[in-house]
């Protein structure tokens, strides 16, 4: 597995690596994962691990959790070197968009192996959102992407065994589709955590191989069995006395739209606990404009937790608060919540619809999500009013009883093995 991260940073990709490589481990698999080298705190940390084979990196955030590996020669022979005293490989499955998407392909490329690849982000979506002028970024990130990538392995305009290729002929695109469109049709699968990412994907022509029809398999990702079971069995099933208990839990950065949620807890005037788990670039705003709006809630910042940790403050909470719009392809947290029996505030409709039950939906109804999004404080700030509302009345939405089957890890990775042996069937 390729990685843009190290898997023992925070993040709903590394988290779902972590489980994805367990539950491989436990069907008889052997699984190593390639990605930057921890730095700062984290890395002393984490205890070494035969399984991750770390590349020499640059830390490129302040608190020294996130790296950079520069995709060339250097960090090619760094990966051959160590993967040459390890167990043959099979398959490569990247689970990037970066860097190391690029080092994933270029290793398959370079030993003839067939890659699955897994969209786990909207790159456009998460680009507008951090950087100035997003479309300049996205010209050069494809610019990037055709110089670490080279020529298509074993590929013509044709496509993959005489078919047709999906866009083929167009100009070398510029735009976040064309940087997915690149990897798909490189791979021999396309897999993504949600069937509406999926079918965006297929309708931009980013499926496996760049062949019209291709379709992309739909794969959650899930929640560890033996955690569920145990945060399940330690904690109650009736609901604590007091008042209604919103939690928000994410990396502090402007897609996953924190500030606008704060703003909307104090516009809403609700009385309230608001608990915010996470870390990241926007913890100074956010703990400034709480300090600032002075509303009715209480906002408390408890930083980054361990993963089972939140899963208790989770299943805890009266409703668990997901606010990015466009970015998520899944939205681990609203489904771990479900799987815990913790209604969620969603202001994402394809999340919505895709959760199916259990949720308020920005814009919309008690499980009716409206036919577009809407970004306003004030819809948002309305959402949270409601749902305090309904919890107070003790008439809070439920979820669905059977996520908490449907999400269990063991069953994901069974689909995912399912995946493997097509495509090795196939080779």
């Amino acid at each position: 597995m390729f990685g843009d991260q190290h898997v023992e940073t925070s993040g709903g990709a590394q988290v779902s690596m972590r489980l994805q490589r367990r539950f491989l481990e436990k069907a008889g698999h052997t699984v190593t994962i390639v990605a930057p080298a921890l730095h700062g705190a984290r890395a002393r940390q984490t205890d070494p691990d035969a399984a991750y084979l770390d590349i020499p990196s640059m830390p490129i955030t302040l608190d020294r959790e996130y790296a950079f590996v520069w995709p060339g020669s250097r960090a090619d022979r760094v990966i051959d070197d160590r993967m040459s005293r390890r167990p043959p490989v099979d398959i490569v499955h990247v689970q990037a968009d970066f860097w190391g998407a690029f080092l994933g392909h270029r290793f398959a490329r370079r030993h003839g192996l067939p890659v699955v690849h897994t969209m786990h982000n909207r790159v456009d979506v998460g680009i507008e959102a951090t950087a100035p002028f997003p479309g300049l970024v996205l010209r050069v990130l494809n610019a990037w992407q055709r110089r670490a990538l080279g020529g298509a392995r074993g590929q013509t305009d044709r496509g993959r065994a005489g078919g047709r290729r999906a866009g083929g002929g167009a100009p070398a695109g510029r735009d976040g589709w064309a940087f997915l469109r690149t990897f798909a049709r490189r791979s021999q699968a396309v897999t993504t955590p949600s069937a509406h990412f999926a079918r965006r994907l297929e309708g931009h022509g980013a499926v496996p191989g760049g062949t019209v029809g291709g379709r992309v398999d739909v794969v959650w990702n899930g929640i560890d069995d033996d955690l569920l079971d145990e945060v399940l069995r330690s904690t109650p099933d009736e609901r604590a006395p007091g008042r209604p208990r919103f939690v928000w839990v994410g990396r502090m950065s402007p897609e996953k739209r924190l500030l606008p949620f704060l703003e909307a807890v104090a516009a809403s005037g609700v009385d309230a606990d608001v608990e915010v788990i996470g870390g990241g670039g926007q913890l100074s705003a956010a703990r400034r404009l709480v300090a600032r709006t002075r509303g009715a809630a209480s906002v408390r910042f408890s930083g980054r937790l361990p993963y089972a940790e939140t899963l208790r403050r989770i299943r805890a909470a009266d409703a668990v608060v997901q606010t990015s719009i466009g970015f998520e392809t899944q939205g681990m947290t609203i489904f771990e919540a479900a799987a815990l029996g913790t209604p969620a505030v969603v202001s994402d409709p394809d999340l919505a619809g895709e959760l199916g039950t259990g949720f308020w939906a920005v814009g919309g109804d008690v499980d009716a999500a409206p036919s577009a999004s809407d970004a306003s404080i004030g819809a948002l700030a309305a959402t949270v009013r409601a749902a305090a509302a309904d919890i107070s009345a003790g008439n809070a939405v439920q979820p669905s009883a059977r996520l908490r089957e449907e999400f269990r890890q063991s069953s994901r990775t069974a689909s995912m093995i399912d995946v493997y042996r097509r495509v090795l069937g196939a080779a």
